[in-house]
């Protein structure tokens, strides 16, 4: 599990994991980026990321970006893709 704490602007770049990720909104905007179309994401939302799927997100909103993601998985893996 990561805790984000993103200020505007910030956020990883296109990646992905060999297992699924949940991203859990608490506080701000996030914009999730699946490599294919975009979307917003915001406090008391989630996004779901199946095993193998790009992804990015970026903290579209004017104040701080607090995420919980959770990587359904014993050991992180990441696939950095941009």
């Amino acid at each position: 599990m990561l805790f984000v704490d993103a200020g505007p602007g910030e956020g990883p770049r296109l990646h992905r994991h060999p297992y699924v990720e949940i991203l859990i909104v608490l506080e701000g905007t996030s914009t999730f980026d699946d490599g294919q179309s975009k979307r917003i994401v915001e406090a008391g939302e989630m996004a779901v990321v199946e095993a193998g799927q790009a992804h990015a997100f970026t903290n579209s909103g004017l104040g701080r970006l607090r995420q919980i993601d959770i990587h359904l998985a014993p050991a992180f893996a990441t696939e950095w893709l941009a």
